[in-house]
């Protein structure tokens, strides 16, 4: 295995102060990380800084090897697609939505067509294809906005709180549905949740944030059995 992403000495400030430091982290490919902690801690600030969203103070990232910042934005963000808590679907057909991104792109109609059926079936939605997208549930949303991030093919996906507005028994069949998805596809994925269930669910590695700061990285249940201070014993116990 090798790393897809790897983080060095990076520090990101927010409103003139210290949002997040992380002295080192190694994203290896097929990897899906979930990364925890109490909210406000620098969990979606390490995505955005991952997404280049975000002015780094200080640091480096490094995708598949070289240096994100030798690329321009609009390159390195064609490697990689995001997520967020909402789905923010455009207000156009379920189709159209999650061809968009595909058309930014400029591949070809019969590609499209192929990509997008293939998605929505995968995520059990093909029956919504021709549903105005603002008419969906809460769930429903969700499954197309994955499915619009995952046509793009993307080298790593970036999902922020994806599963925090869903009813729990929604929660649950997603997070079932998208777990198979990611390891059948192996696409490289860093999970921000402050739920530690869906952590334990959908990834094989977890990094643990607090005082935005990175106190652990490792398998869940290794943190879980030898948390690596007090702060992390804590945390894991709320």
């Amino acid at each position: 295995m090798s790393a897809l992403i790897e983080v060095r000495d990076l520090q990101v400030k927010r409103r003139g102060q210290i949002a997040l430091e992380v002295e080192s982290l190694k994203v290896e490919k097929g990897d899906v990380l979930a990364v925890v902690g109490p909210n406000g801690t620098g969990k979606s600030t390490l995505l955005l800084a991952l997404a280049r969203l975000i002015r780094l103070e200080r640091g480096q990232i490094l995708f598949d090897g070289k240096q994100a910042q030798a690329e321009s934005d609009a390159v390195y963000r064609r490697r990689l697609a995001l997520v967020l808590q909402d789905p923010l679907l455009f207000d156009m057909s379920v189709f159209d939505n999650v061809a968009s991104g595909l058309r930014f792109r400029g591949v070809g109609k019969e590609e499209i067509h192929t990509r997008v059926h293939l998605w929505l079936e995968r995520l059990r939605v093909g029956h919504l294809l021709k549903r105005p997208a603002l008419e969906l549930s809460g769930g429903e949303a969700q499954r197309v906005s994955l499915a619009r991030a995952l046509a793009l093919e993307p080298q790593l996906l970036l999902l922020d709180e994806p599963f925090s507005a869903l009813d729990p028994p929604t929660r649950v069949r997603l997070l079932e549905d998208l777990g198979s998805l990611l390891h059948e596809t192996g696409t490289t994925t860093v999970f921000v949740t402050h739920n530690l269930a869906e952590a334990d669910k959908l990834a094989n590695n977890m990094a643990v944030i607090l005082n935005s700061k990175i106190q652990q990285v490792g398998p869940p249940a290794h943190i879980r059995s030898s948390p690596a201070n007090d702060e992390v014993a804590v945390f894991l116990s709320m």
